[in-house]
């Protein structure tokens, strides 16, 4: 059996019942980029996404999936903490943010690391502080050094400028130099080309990210026979733990096209899973407050299930869940604290909503209980809700 974890990065469905506390009070990321561009999800919706939230713009389907709402449990709203959370590992500390920029000394220490001065140093649109100091940094040749609400650093270059290679070694030192009480969860290579005016980032982006600790359920599983397959940023996000190959995309298309492909590949496994993440909702559309490109993301995202679904064949399963919100509707450009949806669709799933969970990590316990894996510490397991009881 072929099971399928698509991630919907920032596909939230509502506040969580700590979204005040994030200052997030009224976020529904997927409902509100609906409601400002209406466009018909009658894939997502017969999966059980209708249950949990209006979807403007679709009629009403058969639903044929499982679905449930679930609340996040870690003490932050990133990537990493959404992720990992899946795989059962729940941050009680979030990382740390730089809101104000880099402070002297850590910029001294990157300027000694990079052999010259940076430019930016603080919290800014990636796309926005490209194209204000693009052409200095082509002029120059000095990094452009900047980060966000979320715990990142990151280093923007143009390709010709500064080669890919030069990028990387950058971003090594800078992960070293943000370790210990400065630690922040990404550094993050953005490389450009183009000219003034015209710059585009390219698909050559790095994520350097802390590692999870050791036994992530990601690592269980392939202890245990599955095969791992990360595709996206999902290498990137684990640091590689547990999983054969890493396969990055340049954009939600690609993810969806390979992970039926890898679908396809694996049938002949008994036991095998294919872990991605559709980056571009989040980096594209919900911190560029386009809830337009967002909505039609979502209608790509739903034109690709039916092939998907054939590739996985008759014994597959497909999930569908999200890591936080990052409702395009809002002021701001920060990831927001919001329930994220879990559907499931497939061999041996029982269609209906189910109740709220309380954490991410019963995702990971869920297909733990599938796969036969030794279940983590943190999460309880719902296959006895949707599922005939058959495990693997």
């Amino acid at each position: 059996m072929v099971v399928a974890l698509l991630v919907i990065d920032s596909g939230g469905i509502g506040d969580a019942p700590d979204a005040a506390a994030f200052g997030d009070h009224g976020a529904s990321t997927i409902a509100h980029a609906l409601a400002a561009h209406p466009l018909p999800l009658p894939h997502l919706a017969a999966m059980g996404l209708s249950d949990l939230i209006p979807l403007t713009g679709t009629d009403p389907v058969p639903v044929s999936g499982a679905s449930a709402a679930i609340n996040p449990r870690a003490r932050g709203k990133d990537t990493l903490a959404g992720h990992w959370e899946m795989m059962g590992e729940v941050l009680e500390e979030p990382f740390r943010t730089y809101p104000e920029g880099f402070p002297a000394d850590v910029v001294e220490q990157l300027e000694t690391a990079f052999d010259r001065a940076i430019l930016g140093n603080r919290a800014a649109s990636g796309t926005a502080i490209i194209e204000e100091l693009g052409e200095c940094h082509m002029r120059t040749g000095r990094p452009i050094v900047y980060t966000s609400a979320d715990s990142v650093l990151q280093i923007a270059c143009h390709e010709e400028v500064v080669p890919l290679e030069t990028l990387y070694a950058w971003c090594r030192a800078a992960r070293s130099i943000m370790s210990g009480p400065r630690r922040v969860g990404r550094i993050i290579a953005r490389p450009f080309v183009g000219s003034p005016h015209g710059f585009v980032r390219t698909a050559h982006r790095h994520d350097y990210a802390v590692a999870p600790p050791a036994g992530i359920f990601t690592e269980r599983f392939r202890a245990a026979g599955v095969q791992m397959e990360a595709v996206g940023k999902i290498w990137d996000i684990f640091s590689g733990r547990g999983f054969q190959t890493a396969r990055p995309t340049a954009s939600n298309r690609e993810g969806l096209e390979l992970t039926a492909a890898l679908a396809r590949d694996l049938r002949a496994h008994e036991r095998a899973l294919v872990f991605t993440n559709l980056v571009e909702f989040d980096s594209h559309y919900g911190h560029r407050r386009d809830p337009d490109g967002y909505a039609r993301a979502l209608q790509e995202l739903d034109a690709a299930l039916p092939a998907l679904q054939e590739a996985l064949g008759a014994d597959g399963q497909l999930y569908i869940t999200a890591d936080h919100g990052c409702d395009p509707t809002l002021a701001g450009s920060d990831h927001t604290r919001e329930q994220v949806p879990l559907l499931a669709a497939g061999a041996g799933i029982r269609p209906g909503r189910i109740g709220d969970r309380n954490t991410l990590a019963d995702i990971g316990a869920t297909l733990g209980e599938l796969f036969s894996v030794p279940l983590p510490p943190v999460g309880a397991s719902f296959w006895g809700e949707i599922g005939d009881g058959r495990l693997l």
